[in-house]
């Protein structure tokens, strides 16, 4: 039953992410979602309109929630070791809810519109902040901050994806292998092979149990709200525009 107090579309977008998380995208439907939130289906076309709108909404809480793993990441004075935290982190947030991962990159048969994909460009802003350090420090050849941001991007979710896929069934091989293209990544981009080394091996140790556990799905009403406001929409709209996600 949809809590007394609770945003309803908050609680039928949650429903919609666990029933994503624990059975995978052919088990949503407007029923399965309206059981899972104690609700009726009435209640999913009244707040949505139809299932497309809600994975819309799903999609947007899971680049929330990849946000929310990125921001934990804490910066320190190396920026090299600081891009591969991100990128280990990303990798978590995506065995922590696999099938929500795979729905954000639009493996629903629902096409993604340009607002989903400039929400996944901001929030991955912080890696672009992160590659002007790297520039900055002499770390990284000079170059366009957000070409090195998708490069990063493409290597990171390529490799997650492969995981996902089971092609790394040894847990220590994929962390192994993780490490060793972000080495490869950060020489290609300009740094010393014993500089890149030394950041991202001390830096990848944690792998993808960091922090928390990898079948940790978690989850807050506050981080759809924060997603959906017009000010954070907006903000992407600039982003995909700066970025040419669009």
């Amino acid at each position: 039953m949809v809590k007394q107090g609770r945003d309803p579309r908050a609680e039928l977008v949650e429903a919609g992410a666990r029933v994503l998380a624990e059975q995978g995208p052919g088990a949503l439907s407007a029923r399965s979602l309206a059981r899972a939130a104690g609700t009726s289906t009435m209640a999913v076309y009244t707040h949505f309109g139809g299932m497309p709108a809600v994975v819309r909404a799903i999609i947007h809480e899971g680049f929330a929630r990849l946000a929310a793993e990125l921001a934990e990441v804490p910066e320190t004075t190396d920026p090299v070791a600081d891009c591969a935290a991100l990128a280990f982190a990303y990798r978590r947030a995506a065995h922590r809810a696999p099938h929500l991962y795979r729905v954000m990159f639009g493996a629903t048969g629902f096409e993604l519109t340009s607002e989903d994909r400039a929400i996944g460009a901001y929030t991955l802003k912080v890696a672009h902040d992160v590659m002007i350090r790297c520039i900055a420090d002499g770390r990284f050849r000079p170059a366009e901050p957000w070409v090195l941001t998708r490069q990063s991007w493409c290597l990171a979710h390529g490799l997650v994806s492969l995981e996902l896929a089971g092609f790394h069934p040894d847990p220590a091989t994929a962390d192994t292998d993780y490490r060793t293209h972000l080495i490869n990544f950060a020489v290609g981009a300009g740094d010393a092979l014993p500089r890149a080394e030394s950041s991202i091996t001390a830096e990848g140790r944690q792998g993808i149990r960091g922090r928390g556990t990898v079948g940790d799905q978690r989850s807050s009403s506050s981080t759809v709200t924060a997603v959906t406001s017009p000010s954070v929409s907006a903000s992407a709209a600039r982003m995909a525009r700066f970025t040419g996600s669009t």
